[in-house]
């Protein structure tokens, strides 16, 4: 009933459908990029095909119960020869985004003195009235998305509606009843600086459904390939190994988290889909400039990425005192840490932990080949993957944690490799440096000594 609405089958959908079998009116709530307008979009399914309405009425009427002037008329003049026309279903949903500027003309209707001189009618006619998007919504399913956006004198508007289902106009006794379901959508209240929906009208609003960012990463993860811009036609075929797709993941849920982050205001999934679309061009960028057909996406590429993330998160005052760029980096980086520790031993040498004083270091011929003045450039622009695979233990680390029976799929022994630096990087076990010419992964304690004079 819900195609591609995923991760509410237990908690959203079933609110929504007992919504509707009451006939509820109600609203979704919400952060950013959970879905909501989708779902509003998809309650026109619910519809039928199509209805007859009597032709050449503004409202949508139904023929055996005409609700406008024009309505009563037609069916008193013509009886059963007035003509009929056919709504599909897909013109029995509108929907509108509430701004500041939005009129009650613009969703009720307002009595227009041109139209009633043409027509030969008094203003308090209702021929004489421009009818808004809700009445001409009859016998259908009207929309407001953000409501709080919405000016409180227009919120009072929409009382009636909701209430006694009519609408009235400038104080003139023109009443219509109409069966217009309405929904809308909003933001919690502490998150919009912009406006709130107004006590009387949140009363009126039969349910309130809130909505959520998915709960676990397979449903996170089936969302942003549902969403993302993933074939391409360009030639090139780019593989996103699985430990970097949930690295990309983990780059939502550690956002979700972040202290430098104001999460009133929501990470949306738009993120997760954005980053993903970008990690694979910057991957498929390096093989057409290369000349190669295939490629595999790696951490650089993530890192190459960053844009897709500073735009999507709000910052609090401390983030906004480090900036966007290092605090997107950060969350980039404790994406990538959370998957390294999901697969590889806690990355800490022997003897600095009591606990762990027993247990071999496997990190340790990586640390010291790097403590012995060996450093490893990682580029997002061209692989130099022979160095990678000389760095000791590191290659058969990446088959025992991360292979099948040993083995990797084709190309994707570097990228694992270079997800093993980056964790030990997080990890505090290695130094890492970024300039134009790429990202240098070396010693620690050399890096934290660079510039001090012998």
């Amino acid at each position: 009933r819900w195609p591609g609405v995923l991760g509410y089958e237990h908690t959203v959908i079933p609110q929504i459908e007992q919504a509707v079998l009451s006939r509820h009116d109600f609203i979704l709530l919400g952060l950013r990029g959970q879905g909501k307008t989708r779902i509003l979009r998809m309650l026109a399914r619910l519809l039928d095909d199509e209805v007859p309405a009597l032709d050449g009425t503004p409202l949508n009427d139904d023929p055996y119960e005409p609700i406008s002037g024009a309505g009563h008329r037609l069916v008193a003049e013509l009886g059963d020869d007035a003509p009929i026309r056919w709504i599909p279903r897909e013109e029995r949903y509108r929907e509108k985004l509430a701004t500041p500027d939005v009129t009650i003309a613009d969703l009720i209707g307002d009595v227009d003195p041109i139209k009633a001189a043409s027509r030969r009618v008094t203003l308090d006619d209702e021929e004489a009235i421009n009818f808004g998007l809700v009445p001409r919504t009859n016998r259908g399913i009207f929309a407001i998305n953000e409501l709080p956006d919405l000016s409180q004198r227009i919120q009072v508007g929409l009382l009636n509606i909701l209430e006694e289902r009519d609408v009235q106009l400038r104080g003139f006794p023109v009443r219509i009843p109409l069966d217009t379901m309405l929904v809308f959508s909003a933001n919690p209240e502490d998150y919009t600086n912009r406006g709130s929906i107004i006590t009387p009208l949140r009363d009126r609003i039969a349910s309130q459904i809130l909505t959520h960012y998915p709960k676990d990463l397979d449903t996170a993860r089936a969302i942003t390939d549902q969403e993302a811009y993933v074939e391409r036609r360009g030639g090139v075929t780019v593989r996103v190994p699985g430990f970097l797709r949930e690295a990309i993941e983990e780059t939502a849920i550690q956002a979700r988290e972040s202290e430098f982050v104001d999460q009133t205001s929501g990470v949306s999934v738009r993120l997760t889909i954005a980053l993903l679309e970008n990690v694979i061009s910057s991957a498929e960028r390096r093989a057409l400039l290369l000349g190669e057909d295939q490629v595999t996406a790696r951490v650089a590429d993530l890192f190459a990425a960053v844009g897709a993330v500073t735009g999507k998160i709000e910052l609090v005052f401390e983030g906004e005192r480090e900036g966007p760029q290092a605090v997107a980096e950060r969350i980039l980086g404790q994406g990538v840490a959370a998957v390294f520790q999901r697969h590889f031993p806690a990355p800490y040498a022997e003897g600095r932990r009591a606990e762990d004083a027993g247990d071999p270091d496997v990190y340790k011929p990586i640390v010291d080949w790097f403590a012995e003045g060996n450093a490893i450039v990682v580029q997002d622009q061209g692989e130099d993957d022979g160095r990678l695979l000389e760095v000791p233990a590191l290659a058969d680390l990446v088959r025992e944690h991360l292979g099948e029976g040993g083995r990797l799929p084709d190309g994707e022994l570097p990228a694992a490799c270079e997800l093993v630096l980056e964790g030990l990087h997080q990890a505090s076990l290695l130094g890492k440096d970024a300039s134009h010419d790429g990202v240098t992964y070396g010693d620690m304690l050399k890096r934290m000594f660079a510039g001090f004079d012998e």
